[in-house]
């Protein structure tokens, strides 16, 4: 496609923004959301978390630094579409594969770009997260397009897990590691298994559905719970899946929708958020320890606050966001179970809670004993 063609930015409450297209030619439609990271396009784009959504990028250049294919946190981008304001095809990194241009255009993921994203990220951000339309294709009025907006679900309500999910099971890691820890894939990154195999961990990654008799099956001596895009409320499988770990009393981590099945495991509800969180710069405050650190986020829905203090007896709160005071960690009082709300793989973003993963090897090494 010629970087010359007209593209639209449609939102669901009627406002448009006209710019430029890049990449697949076409109309795709998803809920807005926008990313505060400087660094990391690449991971934000194949994290699957994202699946299903339309995201805005604060910075204002993307693409500068060129694509690694090992830099990827999936197979391919998940994203529905890319709005940004310079979309920078030249790159100057040596260790690069690619530039950002081919590399959406073969993925065939629309892109429109030279708009003021600042404006848009500031208009989302007041009204809250909606559905969004980007049209690459000359061929629709904006009246027909505001009828294909009109029909496109919401994400509240809407299961994506089972979407990105792995088909089969496969295993990473030495066979002979000390610890076998069983991965529910409800669109889990790349770079989270990496941390468990680096701690000396034998992983072996299920579908989305997979029962717990056939994954207790394997002896795991650990069970996560990863991210992964939609509702959480509409994932019974999940929920069910993490009761019958917990009433085996097995250890569990769960990290951002893992932390949010958690906690609906324990009948604590989830909600919606105005906005979410997302982006590399979230302050987070571990209130067992005091520390504060710097965290790696991407969520658009978040654990009951007055559920959690209803349910004192059983689940401790560990970390608070520090921005909005919302619930970013817990843990279960008598059982080896815990969760975060933010990503501790950090990928993209600093390595300030990479500590967890050492902290659950711990709370398995100990169950193990």
């Amino acid at each position: 496609m010629s970087s010359s063609s007209h593209a639209v930015l449609l939102l669901e409450d009627g406002n448009i923004y006209h710019g430029i297209a890049y990449g697949k030619s076409g109309v795709v439609t998803g809920e807005i959301c926008f990313n505060t990271g400087m660094t990391g396009y690449q991971e934000v784009f194949t994290d699957p978390s994202y699946f299903g959504q339309i995201m805005v990028t604060t910075n204002a250049h993307i693409g500068n630094y060129g694509i690694k294919s090992s830099e990827r946190e999936s197979d391919r981008i998940q994203i529905e579409g890319l709005v940004c304001k310079n979309f920078t095809h030249r790159y100057s990194r040596p260790m690069a594969d690619d530039d950002i241009k081919n590399y959406f255009e073969q993925q065939e993921i629309l892109v429109i770009a030279e708009l003021d994203t600042r404006a848009i990220v500031r208009h989302v951000r007041d009204k809250g997260a909606m559905n969004a339309l980007i049209s690459c294709d000359s061929g629709h009025t904006i009246e027909e397009l505001k009828a294909i907006l009109q029909k496109a679900p919401s994400m509240k309500g809407l299961e994506l897990a089972s979407q990105v999910s792995t088909e089969t099971s496969y295993e990473l890691g030495d066979p002979a590691a000390p610890y076998r820890i069983a991965v529910m894939d409800y669109g889990t990154k790349k770079n989270i298994l990496n941390c468990f195999v680096e701690r000396a961990c034998y992983v072996k990654v299920f579908p989305s559905k997979t029962v717990y008799e056939e994954v207790k099956a394997w002896n795991p001596d650990g069970y996560f719970i990863s991210n992964g895009p939609g509702d959480p409320a509409s994932m019974d499988y999940a929920v069910e899946f993490t009761k019958a770990v917990l009433k085996d009393e097995q250890p569990l981590f769960g990290i951002c929708l893992g932390h949010q099945i958690f906690a609906l495991a324990l009948d604590i509800p989830t909600y919606k958020m105005h906005n979410g969180h997302r982006g590399i710069n979230h302050p987070v405050k571990n209130v067992v320890t005091g520390h504060c650190e710097i965290t790696s986020q991407n969520h658009g829905f978040g654990v009951s606050p007055d559920s959690i203090e209803a349910n004192l007896d059983r689940v401790e709160i560990t970390h608070v966001n520090l921005n909005d005071g919302t619930i970013e960690g817990i843990r279960h009082k008598r059982l080896p179970a815990f969760s975060v709300q933010y990503h501790p793989e950090s990928s993209p973003g600093p390595h300030d809670s990479r500590y967890l993963f050492d902290q659950f090897i711990e709370v398995v090494k100990s169950h193990k004993s």
